[in-house]
């Protein structure tokens, strides 16, 4: 199990600016708190989650499709669904360096549980009965104001022409969901599914975080990647506690290892909810949310269908019983199912006396498959075939050449960027045709002909 102390996560986030994974947003302007730029290898991490994700939600299962909303919509969805008046956090300030707080996170830090599904008075007093233990994180001092509850939907000027943003404003969406039960209907009549269908998408949200903290844990422009199911109201919660099993055996499946996962029950619902879970990582900061599995009855639908004026009913063609379906979803965030990525694969060994770090993605996970290196790069014929091989090879993998350095640096620069393969072309290739493969891994090495080269590779890296 990793250990949970600032100084890892601060190992990880040097390493991803080191190495082109994250960068600060706007570094060069002093930065935008809460904003990160993925960088060349950062992409290509995040495309291989989202792509594992797509697969084995939509692709293999025949009763899901996808889809691609707008992040702008109809101001009114967010009336529906409630975020205009309740998508708020609890925000105290401090009265003597004027720094924001968001309350359930404080009370969390020093071990009191409020929910942000608190009314105002129950944190109020929660806070009073605890500050002489909250202390601002910037002055230390500990003089707050009164807790308030701050809307956290990010406001837009589009298609407004005034100089007024609050007059009709319109929202950057605070979630995906609500692109995905807006177009129920229009999935249901232009497709063949039938109930329990799914639907799927991945896609930027926006959220006015009050703080900034934890890296990409939480951040202000995130991408999410959720799964709405519809179905009959007699059997969500069968299938709610099948999607249960379905989601853990995929973080296995993802490479996380299963002493750092672990279930968490919300106590707490918020009154249309049937039931809620979360599956926590041990992040460097301690077990924290990276999915919710929630049943979410008949609200949804329900809410869009009163705000539009629209039947968003359901009429099984079997037995012609009408029902609003019920939902059940699984939601995850891109950038924190990254975090937990690097947090697994992050690694220091004691190698000939030197300390090695290596990143030890999954193989499907790498950023880069496999590195291709001539053995020396002022030997054309050497430099020559090692492009031969890796021009090979680039159809059908990430890969990288590299011939800056000697081959020892090179194998420490891949296995900082999590690369599971590194081959190398020396002058016994311009005589056998064969190259010699070193594992990240193990650093054992193997001698493969060029001609059974896409093989061996595809093996192991599928293995």
């Amino acid at each position: 199990m990793k250990k949970q102390d600032n100084e890892l996560m601060d190992k990880i986030v040097a390493l991803c600016k080191r190495r082109g994974f994250i960068y600060p947003s706007s570094e060069i302007y002093g930065g935008f708190a809460a904003v990160y730029d993925y960088g060349p290898y950062g992409v290509e991490l995040e495309k291989a989650v989202k792509d594992f994700w797509w697969k084995r939600v939509v692709q293999v299962n025949q009763n899901v499709v996808g889809l691609d909303a707008a992040i702008f919509m109809h101001p009114k969805v967010w009336e529906a669904s409630g975020h205009v008046s309740g998508f708020a956090d609890p925000l105290m300030e401090c009265k003597n360096c004027h720094a924001r707080i968001r309350v359930d996170h404080a009370l969390e830090e020093i071990g009191v549980l409020a929910d942000e599904k608190m009314e105002v008075d129950e944190i109020n007093k929660l806070v009073d009965e605890n500050r002489d233990k909250l202390e601002c994180p910037n002055c230390k001092k500990k003089d707050f104001t009164q807790v308030k509850k701050f809307n956290q939907l990010v406001r837009s000027n589009l298609g407004n022409f005034t100089d007024d943003i609050n007059k009709e404003p319109v929202y950057l969406r605070g979630e995906t969901c609500q692109g995905i039960y807006v177009n129920y209907k229009n999935v249901l009549d232009s497709t063949r599914v039938k109930v329990p269908f799914g639907i799927a998408q991945i896609g930027k949200a926006f959220r006015n975080e009050i703080t900034a903290r934890q890296f990409i844990f939480r951040t202000r422009e995130f991408e999410q990647m959720e799964l709405q199911y519809f179905v009959a109201p007699e059997t969500d919660m069968d299938l709610y506690e099948k999607l249960r099993q379905d989601r853990w055996q995929y973080y296995l499946d993802l490479g996380l290892s299963e002493e750092n996962l672990k279930w968490h029950k919300h106590e707490n619902l918020v009154f249309y909810a049937k039931e809620a879970y979360d599956i926590e990582y041990n992040f460097p900061f301690g077990f924290s949310e990276l999915e919710g599995v929630h049943a979410r009855g008949n609200y949804d639908l329900s809410q869009h269908g009163k705000f539009s004026n629209e039947e968003l009913i359901y009429t099984d063609p079997k037995s012609n019983e009408t029902y609003i379906p019920h939902v059940i979803e699984a939601s995850v965030g891109v950038g924190r199912t990254v975090l937990a990525i690097l947090t697994e694969a992050y690694t220091e060994e004691e190698v000939n006396g030197e300390t090695r770090v290596v990143m030890k993605f999954s193989k499907k996970m790498a950023p880069v498959k496999v590195a291709v290196f001539p053995l020396l790069k002022n030997k054309p014929e050497l430099v020559a075939k090692a492009k031969q091989v890796f021009d090979d090879l680039k159809i059908k993998y990430m890969c990288e050449f590299d011939d800056n350095g000697n081959v020892g640096k090179r194998y420490r620069r891949q296995d900082e960027i999590g690369t599971p393969y590194c081959v190398t072309i020396d002058f016994d290739t311009l005589e056998d045709n064969a190259v010699t493969i070193r594992d990240r891994d193990t650093m054992e090495q193997s001698r493969v002909s060029i001609k059974e080269l896409h093989s061996w590779l595809e093996q192991k890296i599928n293995e």
